[in-house]
């Protein structure tokens, strides 16, 4: 891996990744670096954290691990002050983080619904409102929420997991409407599928109906995506470029229609 820009972010710009730690998240986190931000890699699993800071700063980037339950506010906001104390206003911020369930419908327990709902769409409203302040107040900021393809086209045993994410999308688009008078934009990535630790647990575990080759070989692109594909749409959105572009739905999927 190359070295990145400098040791401070340019202008102020402090990013925040949730489920910075692996996946998307990580290879998100690792680009913003290197594109000169300060990155806080926030994560449930504080090593992973630990671990996705630590490159960071071997190559020269700057970055700060933080652990938190991104659906407990009190945890996010706990967060968010050492973001602040250590790195500076939160202007960027890439709401990555999120839980899977696979589960066909008539198992689907109350339980199960209610975490995925409270951490991959309630979690992105949390965060989202805990770091508007510093955006407010910078009359600039860019907010990527990380949807996902099922939300578009539906996934069988996914209704909990598509269910949250399609909020993410609606959510998306009423933040955009809300916030663009304030020089804030607010962007969603939908990846298909993406060769991550989650996806690999779902194709170790045989929990897609039918083998995942079978899947990827009728995408117009058949291969499994890269986290460094979708973290390249996340850092064009969060970037000087992207500055007239709000509201919208990216897919990173290899062109499978719907």
């Amino acid at each position: 891996m190359g070295g990145f820009h400098g040791t401070s972010a340019p202008e102020g710009k402090v990013a925040v990744v949730t489920g910075g730690g692996s996946g998307m998240g990580a290879a998100t986190s690792l680009r913003l670096a290197r594109e000169g931000r300060a990155v806080a890699v926030l994560d449930i699993d504080a090593d992973g954290a630990e671990t996705v800071a630590e490159r960071i700063v071997a190559a020269g980037g700057k970055a700060l691990p933080v652990a938190a339950d991104i659906s407990n506010r009190d945890q996010v906001r706990a967060a968010l002050a050492r973001v602040r104390a250590d790195l500076g206003p939160v202007t960027i911020l890439v709401n990555n983080a999120a839980v899977e369930n696979f589960c066909p419908l008539g198992g689907l327990d109350d339980a199960t619904w209610d975490r995925l709902m409270a951490v991959n769409l309630k979690g992105c409203f949390i965060v989202t409102q805990e770091v508007l302040p510093d955006m407010e107040a910078a009359g600039w900021g860019r907010v990527v929420n990380i949807s996902s393809f099922g939300a578009q086209t539906g996934a069988p045993d996914m209704a909990a997991y598509t269910a949250s994410k399609g909020g993410v999308i609606a959510l998306t688009r009423s933040l955009a409407v809300e916030l663009g008078r304030k020089g804030i934009t607010v962007n969603s990535v939908s990846p298909g599928f993406i060769d991550t630790p989650m996806a690999r647990r779902a194709i170790d575990g045989n929990l897609f109906p039918v083998p995942f080759e079978q899947i990827v070989a009728t995408y117009p692109i058949p291969r499994l995506g890269r986290a460094e594909e979708v973290a390249a749409a996340c850092c064009f959105f969060a970037s000087e470029d992207a500055g007239y572009v709000t509201g919208q739905v990216l897919g990173v999927n290899g062109g499978t229609a719907f």
